[in-house]
């Protein structure tokens, strides 16, 4: 019998997830990640987050009605070097990082499957929306999920061959949310009406400028607000406090709306500017991973999206080095980010993606 390890959230996804595999047969055992314990300072109000001790009580009690072994992994010092450390790193150099794609990619797709191989199981298992497929030439393929609204094909552009071959997305057939509660329901899961988590598990309350100065015991300097011809506009209260595309909380009035355009960390400089200013129709993206093949030759069109919730975009891209893609994008693009991910889609298979640079 093929043995499972099921990534247990806590979640109405990963516990359907884990029925669904002892449906088809398969020995599983459930685990749950401790990633990150909250510092008294932070309030999460929203109970939204993953990574809670309810969410391991949850997950735990699942287990418990499927028959199945559960173990708690505790991962947090690879959660603090590989994702809390990147995040504050990104900040730090005028980035805008996806901490959630960096756990998945180092965390569960890595030291989880890892730790998984150790104990002989064949398949890791989570609840995400998506699908794989395994070509005729034997080569593996991430699709998007049959319910497009939930897709989350694009925080997984990352996974490699290796382990496409040993992973298992039950719920990337399914075409709505509701099959996945009536099946919770069926079980008799405590979590079957439990809401979906949404915001960064270290982040709760959104004040991420808080959490770097805590982690890091450091505080940002002020500096100038400038337009792109280097007038000086007014003051910003730390470099790493604005995101491209930003309008709200600049805590300056010009007679008319204005969004960040660009950062200087060497300046410590906010650019500021019109909305017109933020579109650009090429970007450039390093850390490349393809799926379908190994490198990208001539040009391909394609579409792709810069951002989780934005529909795919039609582009031209062309590989100019082995870690590093350009792409050309039909319409001008709003506010394209360094240090976001940017996925390339043909229909609904992943070609890939890399991080803006």
């Amino acid at each position: 019998m093929s043995k499972a390890m099921i990534a247990m959230s806590g979640g109405v996804d990963s516990s359907v997830s884990a029925a669904l595999m002892l449906e088809k047969g398969f020995d599983c055992i459930g685990v749950t990640m401790k990633l990150y314990a909250k510092p008294d300072y932070i309030e999460d109000t929203t109970g939204k987050t993953c990574c809670s001790l309810d969410d391991v009580e949850d997950a735990r009690a699942v287990a418990q009605k499927l028959g199945m072994p559960y173990y708690v992994f505790n991962f947090q010092e690879d959660f603090s070097q590989e994702v809390i450390d990147r995040f504050v790193d990104a900040y730090e150099n005028g980035a805008t990082p996806n901490p959630c794609i960096d756990c998945n990619r180092y965390l569960k797709f890595d030291r989880l499957y890892k730790r998984a191989k150790v104990l002989g199981c064949d398949k890791i298992v989570t609840g995400h929306y998506a699908r794989t497929e395994q070509r005729e030439d034997g080569r593996f393929l991430l699709k998007k999920a049959k319910n497009t609204a939930k897709d989350q094909s694009y925080v997984l552009y990352f996974l490699s061959q290796e382990q496409l071959a040993h992973i298992c997305f039950p719920l990337g057939e399914y075409e709505s949310k509701e099959e996945i509660r009536s099946i919770a329901e069926k079980y008799g899961f405590v979590n079957a009406h439990k809401g979906d988590s949404q915001d960064i598990c270290f982040v709760p309350d959104g004040d991420y400028v808080s959490f770097i100065e805590h982690y890091t015991g450091k505080t940002y300097p002020c500096g100038n607000f400038c337009d792109r011809e280097g007038n000086v506009l007014g003051e910003h209260k730390g470099v790493i406090g604005y995101t491209i595309g930003q309008r709200k909380g600049l805590g300056i009035a010009l007679g008319k709306p204005v969004y960040v355009c660009g950062k200087c960390v060497e300046t410590n400089t906010v650019y500021l500017g019109g909305n017109e200013e933020l579109f650009s129709r090429e970007l450039t993206a390093k850390n490349i991973n393809l799926i379908p093949f190994d490198r990208i030759e001539g040009s391909m069109r394609l579409s792709a999206k810069i951002r989780y919730n934005q529909k795919e975009q039609p582009c031209t891209v062309v590989q100019t080095d082995d870690d590093t893609i350009k792409i050309t994008f039909d319409e001008p693009q709003r506010a394209i980010t360094k240090g976001q991910a940017v996925v390339l889609y043909d229909g609904d298979i992943v070609v890939g993606g890399g991080v803006i640079v």
